[in-house]
């Protein structure tokens, strides 16, 4: 790359510096659990070693640290800026096993050793050939030999559309200097473009697609995929032949939904399986296609395991992954144990039709416990009690309904369980990085966010960041109505009840208590509570 471009790039990201949050995907528990169900045995994370490049100020990486003391976490970033502002959130989140570097990719040689994960999100479709080029070769040489690297980037034929949106975007607004002057111009030549394009025309199915990302994303967003200097999809293949040059295999997608064409409807599973002979990188091109798709999440894996690669799902490896779901009837009425038939929307607002009882008391029993998950044995365990059938005569239906779940999309899988709570405790706890977490003080402002127990970005309520500080294990509900309480008294917090502020002590305790309870069953379910 050169100099003057880097310069330019290192100098945009210093000015708008990139929105820097966790990305679930990309979490190294997730790659893990991947690796797994495809075949592969990925190191354990506790111990691991994780790369991220571009890692912005960290928001991504240092969560997965804090959940992991004893592994050793490494982000580099091209822009000080960001840099700086991810040291300033380390200082205070007590994550020594966490390190970020101002550096370029193309820097990064055989002296920096390997590491079982290697995580680029966001960066591979925005930069020049040279660095695209830098991220693989760091994927492979610096990659464990049974190490996971997970890349994601602008993918054709969906970006073919929106590209013709960034020209227009880019012709009126790249020449400007200041960011926020870039983006004003570049929204009013869209709107230009909309009113004035033919109802029949190419220009207006686009704008038809693309204007509600424009008009619904946050300006950091807009500025780094339509006006950044770099924007460069590919076609998956092209991708996958790229990282086949490293001496990389293709593993899998983040979403592993998207991969089994089953979901896709007959119509398109019998000729795509004719047609790609048991290719697995085919049959997905074939679909991003069908789909427009315009974004992936891809993994890759040294060359040497691409043998041992299995895509067709093994019973004996999904015995051995924990799950967790949730579920709840279409109508809002309680899952019932009958024979009725049951529409249910499930994670990711999946409709889902719940036909036996045995498939009803599944979804009952993993959405009583999410955000924490089960082992098979447990949920098996569970499920027989429930429906008061031996174990014997439930285990396989379990297991068949736990598949399809999963090829839907439909459940979260880990190779480890999850440190969240399935119950509210007499004292309840949440991680310490999430008590202390920079902004959630109420004087911080009406809006905070913190990363749970699935590598998630949850909001939090003004009552919520109240309490969270006392989430430590020592103080019981009573205590947190009583400082909520005290808390009202001093004006810090106000309570309304039948539109008038509570002010009398013995019914502003009980009030109190009751928010208690609201408030620590949604941390709960937002799994920022741990076992």
């Amino acid at each position: 790359m050169s100099d003057a471009l880097t310069t330019t790039i290192t100098s945009y990201y210093d000015a708008v510096p990139y929105d820097s949050h966790p990305f679930p995907q990309s979490a190294v528990e997730h790659l893990q659990a991947l690796a797994w169900l495809f075949g592969l045995d990925a190191p354990a994370p506790a111990r691991a070693r994780v790369l991220e490049l571009g890692c912005a100020a960290g928001g991504n990486l240092i969560p997965m640290g804090v959940r992991h003391p004893q592994a050793r976490m490494l982000g580099i970033d091209l822009s000080p800026v960001q840099i700086g502002q991810g040291q300033e959130v380390l200082a205070h989140m007590r994550a020594p096993n966490v390190e970020l570097r101002a550096l370029s990719i193309t820097d990064i040689d055989d002296s920096f050793g390997t590491f079982d994960y290697i995580v680029c999100h966001g960066v591979y479709s925005w930069v020049p050939g040279p660095v695209q080029e830098a991220i693989l070769r760091v994927c492979s040489r610096n990659l464990a030999p049974h190490g996971v690297a997970y890349v994601s980037y602008n993918v054709y034929p969906g970006w073919k559309a929106r590209e013709i949106v960034r020209d227009a975007m880019m012709l009126r607004g790249g020449p400007r200097d200041a960011p926020d002057e870039k983006l004003a111009y570049a929204r009013g030549m869209l709107e230009f473009l909309e009113g004035a394009a033919r109802p029949d025309s190419v220009l207006r199915k686009t704008l038809e697609e693309t204007m509600p990302i424009v008009r619904g994303a946050n300006e950091s967003y807009l500025l780094h995929e339509f006006l950044e200097p770099c924007n460069a999809p590919c076609y998956f293949k092209e991708f996958v032949a790229r990282a086949d040059a490293q001496g990389l295999s293709y593993l899998c997608d983040a979403e592993p939904s998207t991969m089994f064409v089953q979901n896709y409807g007959d119509k398109v599973r019998e000729p795509l399986l004719r047609e790609c002979g048991g290719s697995q990188i085919l049959m997905e091109q074939y679909l991003d296609f069908l789909v427009n798709r315009t974004f992936r999440q891809t993994l890759l894996v040294k060359r040497e395991k691409n043998a041992d690669i299995r895509y067709r799902l093994d019973r004996d490896r999904l015995r051995q992954l924990h799950y967790a779901g949730t579920f709840q009837a279409a109508d809002g009425s309680p899952l019932s144990l009958d024979a009725a038939e049951q529409p249910a929307v499930g994670m990711r607002n999946l409709r889902i039709t719940l036909r036996l009882p045995v498939h009803k008391a599944v979804a009952q029993v993993l959405d009583d416990h999410y955000p924490a998950t089960l082992g098979v044995d447990a949920l098996v365990d569970a499920v027989s009690t429930r429906i008061g059938e031996p174990r014997g005569a439930v285990q396989v239906a379990v297991m068949a309904m736990l598949e399809e779940l999963l090829i839907l999309g439909a459940v979260r899988i880990r190779r480890t369980p999850v440190v969240a709570a399935a119950t509210v405790s007499a004292m309840p706890q949440a991680l310490m990085s999430v008590r202390h977490a920079p902004g959630l003080a109420i004087e911080a402002g009406p809006a905070a966010q913190a990363c749970n127990q699935w590598h998630e970005l949850v909001g939090l309520s003004l009552l919520e960041r109240c309490v969270l500080p006392l989430l430590d294990g020592a103080h019981s509900h009573e205590q947190l109505a009583e400082h909520l309480r005290a808390e009202a008294l001093a004006e810090r917090l106000r309570f309304v009840k039948d539109d008038k502020p509570l002010s009398d002590g013995v019914e502003l305790l009980a009030f109190t208590r009751q928010q208690v309870a609201l408030v620590l069953r949604d941390l709960r379910r937002k799994a920022l509570l741990i076992a």
